[in-house]
């Protein structure tokens, strides 16, 4: 007569992969912001300190009202050769995006990915309750999918 077993049948645990899939896991939560009165210098100066390529411009409530980036310095810097002036210190303002785009900070970061495939942009502002709480950029998001590669999601 054989060994009995007294355990019963074992239920097989399904493992399932639980893993921060969200902006606000991956976003950059310390930001350099601007203000709008402030000179595009200081603007271009703070991009090389920080080694950062834009920023988002907040009013002096902290809200959320432009984005400034090389691009838009660009700009200034070919309009000064074209006058043949120095570069002058004009307003971030003058050259901001005003129109931003922005991305609530509970979505995925797979759909923040088509977000930035049909727009576009190299960063977008993340909201929460219409209140800046971070950025999120093509490099988190690239980052963050290495950080999950080989994984199933549902």
């Amino acid at each position: 007569m054989g060994i009995k077993s007294f355990q019963g049948v074992r239920r097989t645990i399904k493992k399932e992969f639980v893993a921060p899939i969200l902006v606000a896991d991956y976003m950059t939560k310390k930001l350099v912001t601007f203000r709008p009165d402030q000179s595009i210098l200081e603007v271009m100066e703070q991009f090389a300190k920080n080694h950062i390529s834009g920023g988002p411009v907040l009013d002096n409530n902290g809200f959320l009202v432009g984005i400034i980036s090389e691009a838009d310095c660009m700009k200034q810097i070919s309009e000064s050769r074209y006058f043949n002036q120095p570069i002058l210190d004009k307003s971030v303002e003058r050259f901001m995006t005003q129109n931003v785009e922005t991305i609530p900070h509970d979505i995925s970061i797979f759909d923040a990915a088509g977000i930035f495939v049909k727009h576009g942009r190299r960063r977008l502002p993340v909201m929460k309750n219409d209140v800046l709480v971070g950025q999120i950029s093509r490099k988190d998001i690239v980052i963050a999918a290495l950080k999950l590669s080989g994984h199933n999601y549902k």
